[in-house]
């Protein structure tokens, strides 16, 4: 209360609230409940659990919580001169789970529910373009946003897109008019007014990495060999579910390498195989999108992994629509200041200016049909490998 900090931030990547985002969930009635209260059933990173592993480890630091700021609500209260009132946006707010994309509201009950006891007062969220307001120097303060959300306005991405992050794990976004109410794809508020809809997949990049380390190679070498070889990696397939899978739901799963015979037992045919492994696998993701009733028109690959030649030669036909590569750029920079101009503008639309040109605008014209025997072909694979997914 009155400001003062209870305890060091704990960090979003922390994996120690794991076991406290699991009962959580169950205490509310299941990932259905939380799916249909607030858009998204909450992740390990997510605030409502960081908060209840607070209550169970550290019970005399929780007791003292009076009000919760995310790392942007406490800059921007810095940059106002710590002004009595505090305030966040709609896409950092969603990420907290205990506000509601659904009924764009806080739910104190949730945030009650994970700490013990009820919260004094929560930030006041603002409009996308509304101003937080001025700092004592008289700078107009624009309302902030996540990472995720400015890295979206910065690649003016819109209905119909879908960004997919090619880190270890894949993640995919795709720009909404509504909220889901969907356990599957988690909805959180984006930075214009619309939505950001959620999947993840825990094998990208990483799968990869390791078939490099196993050919005795690095990315850059494993997509030169991909590229000596053919579409479908002459009957390889890989199911790159190497730390389990999320989506689809297979978490005790291991990767599976099918169609082993003398031709296809090749550096350059294994190389490719890791690359269209991952690719389905994330063409997978893209359908559950899809199958929430989201349109896809585009996909935008970034992360280190798009760059590489083989996974752009392979990603427009595996997922049957124009894939864009976007410049190297700091694009949650260039979102963050695209904000602050609107605000400063006052207008109905984002300030729009020319975005870096895109390193690779990739047509899946040419490849749709190899692209879908590639991926009937992985289909099969994991028909067959997971029944327990035809169910």
């Amino acid at each position: 209360a009155g400001g003062v900090l209870a305890r060091p931030a704990i960090l979003r990547n922390d994996p120690r609230p794991a076991t406290a985002a699991l009962a959580l969930v169950d205490e509310f009635g299941g990932a259905v409940a939380w799916a249909q209260a607030t858009g998204a059933v909450p992740p390990v990173s997510s605030t409502v659990a960081k908060l209840r592993w607070l209550a169970e480890n550290e019970p005399a630091a929780a007791k003292r919580i009076a009000e919760v700021l995310l790392p942007h609500d406490w800059l921007v209260w810095q940059l106002l001169g710590q002004a009595a009132r505090r305030t966040t946006d709609r896409g950092d707010a969603s990420g907290t789970g205990y506000w509601s994309s659904v009924e764009e509201r806080w739910r104190p009950d949730l945030a009650a529910l994970a700490l013990g006891h009820e919260l004094h007062q929560f930030p006041q969220v603002l409009g996308p373009a509304e101003a937080a307001g001025q700092s004592p120097e008289g700078l107009l303060i624009s309302a902030g946003t996540g990472t995720t959300m400015a890295t979206a306005l910065g690649l003016d991405l819109g209905p119909g897109d879908v960004m997919i992050s090619l880190g270890s794990n894949g993640t995919l976004h795709a720009v909404h008019t509504e909220a889901l109410q969907d356990p599957a794809v988690a909805t959180y508020a984006d930075a214009t007014g619309r939505f950001l809809a959620q999947v993840v997949t825990l094998n990208a990049a990483r799968v990869l990495r390791a078939a490099a380390l196993m050919l005795g190679t690095d990315l850059q070498g494993l997509s030169e060999l991909a590229l000596r070889s053919t579409p479908g990696s002459y009957g390889l397939v890989l199911l790159p579910f190497l730390e389990g899978e999320r989506t689809p739901s297979l978490p005790h799963a291991a990767g599976t390498l099918s169609g082993l015979r003398v031709d296809s037992m090749k550096p350059e045919h294994f190389a490719r195989a890791a690359v269209e492994g991952m690719l389905c696998g994330l063409a997978d993701a893209v359908d559950v999108l899809r199958g929430a009733g989201i349109p896809v028109h585009r996909v935008f690959l970034t992360g280190l992994a798009s760059r590489l030649a083989a996974v752009q030669a392979a990603a427009p036909g595996i997922f049957g629509v124009p894939v864009v590569v976007p410049a190297q750029a700091e694009y949650a920079a260039i979102g963050a200041a695209r904000q602050a101009a609107w605000a400063l503008a006052g207008s109905a639309t984002p300030p729009a200016w020319q975005p870096p040109a895109p390193a690779a605008l990739l047509d899946p014209s040419e490849d749709s049909a190899v692209g879908g025997a590639v991926r009937a072909q992985y289909e099969a694979v994991l028909k067959q490998t997971h029944p327990e997914l035809n169910r």
